[in-house]
């Protein structure tokens, strides 16, 4: 099957001019992508689809497929590590583009031509398990060459049971007992925000007579009604932009709000907004501690604007919870987490731009539910869940985590 496909796309790179390199060569394999037939465009998908069940079978998280930079080799993340994929077959740049653009639709194809960086998802049949699996994918351009990021979408969200948050954390997060306010789920790419997120809608999902707005994107996990409405807008597809999403959802009678990613000012504007208005937010940040999050959040803003957003910020702000995934002793990952209760200190610390008081506040919170990521890193060395390394390597005040070693 491998000789036959590559024989069909040499087809096709064979005719390519010697003088047409870097991002005019994608865009000549897209010009010309219709003429492989459908049985060849077939073979693509049954070639592409086993590669993403190598994947599954592996339990890694992430797959890269071509560009520069994969020198022909497949990788993938396991268990937190990215290797090379030695035992699968070696592609071209030509031909490991190919089997990226053979995934989109006419609509994508010319929407990747323009903007040279495209967002989406995927969805193919596992046959041994017998279920739809989702990926999260972006393509984009490595060296002027095609190249294809693709996380996998765990069929089945961990309960938020599983997260061993205090009590009063989860009723924070609980729209049954907190009816408004953001709440902000963060960490670096990679650190499993999606899924914490996940979690919390889908525990509202099965006690909340709610209805649950979705505006991701892409959207990852496809929740099922079950208590809650639940609905999915797909940034891109069924609504222009995150703000559109977010001014558009209080049109649609909506108890939660759920912003897949707070990523610029307007979004971060939209999202004060409405959560102003009464409901429970939920969103994302690129950011790796409470803190850090809500300096980012008001250094975005136009100077003029911080005081104000400061302002309201405070008044909104109920929970921020930082993550990181840390590698196990037994060569799994483990969550480690930072939480931030706003309290009438951290309000008044927020208001009064002494965001720096916050930390102390967090590690003198222990008993309202709140610890510091260097706090849990503690605790899961403690139970010898992680070593040493891991624990100071992964903290974020690192003095402060040797700190908390030397009582151990």
């Amino acid at each position: 099957m491998i000789d036959e496909i590559k024989s069909s796309i040499a087809k096709i790179t064979s005719t390519i001019p010697a003088t047409v390199m870097g991002q005019d060569r994608i865009n000549f394999l897209i010009d010309k992508f219709n003429t492989f037939s459908n049985d060849e465009r077939f073979n693509f998908f049954k070639l592409f689809n086993r590669i993403l069940t190598h994947m599954i079978e592996r339990e890694a998280s992430d797959i890269e497929i071509g560009g520069h930079g994969n020198e022909g080799f497949i990788w993938m993340r396991i268990y937190g590590k990215k290797e090379r994929v030695n035992d699968l077959p070696k592609f071209t740049i030509d031909e490991f583009a190919v089997l990226i653009i053979n995934i989109l639709n006419e609509n994508q194809r010319r929407y990747l031509i323009v903007t040279r960086s495209l967002d989406l998802s995927y969805t193919f049949y596992y046959e041994r398990k017998q279920v739809n699996v989702r990926f999260r994918a972006t393509i984009y351009f490595d060296l002027d060459t095609l190249t294809l990021n693709m996380r996998s979408i765990s069929s089945a969200v961990r309960p938020i049971e599983g997260y061993e948050f205090h009590p009063n954390v989860l009723k924070t997060l609980s729209h049954t007992y907190v009816k408004y306010g953001l709440n902000l789920i963060t960490g670096i790419t990679g650190s499993g925000k999606s899924s914490t997120l996940d979690a919390i809608i889908d525990y509202h999902n099965r006690v909340d007579p709610a209805h649950i707005v979705i505006i991701a994107s892409p959207l990852e996990f496809v929740h099922k009604s079950n208590v809650s409405l639940v609905r999915h807008r797909e940034v891109g597809r069924d609504v222009l932009s995150f703000k559109d999403g977010v001014v558009q959802s209080l049109r649609q009678d909506p108890d939660i709000i759920v912003i897949g990613e707070m990523r610029d000012p307007d979004t971060i504007m939209a999202a004060l907004e409405v959560t102003d208005t009464g409901h429970k937010v939920f969103s994302t940040l690129h950011t790796s501690s409470a803190v850090e999050s809500i300096d980012r959040i008001i250094a975005e803003v136009h100077p003029t604007e911080q005081d104000r957003v400061r302002s309201r910020l405070a008044d909104v702000l109920t929970c921020v919870v930082s993550q990181k995934l840390v590698p196990t002793i037994n060569g799994r990952i483990t969550l480690a987490k930072e939480v931030l209760l706003v309290t009438s200190s951290v309000k008044a610390a927020i208001k009064n731009n002494n965001t720096s008081e916050i930390y102390g506040m967090i590690t003198q919170g222990a008993q309202q539910g709140m610890i510091t990521l260097e706090q849990d890193l503690k605790r899961l060395y403690v139970q010898k869940k992680i070593t040493l390394d891991s624990a100071i390597a992964f903290a974020n005040n690192k003095t402060r985590m040797q700190q908390l070693l030397t009582a151990v």
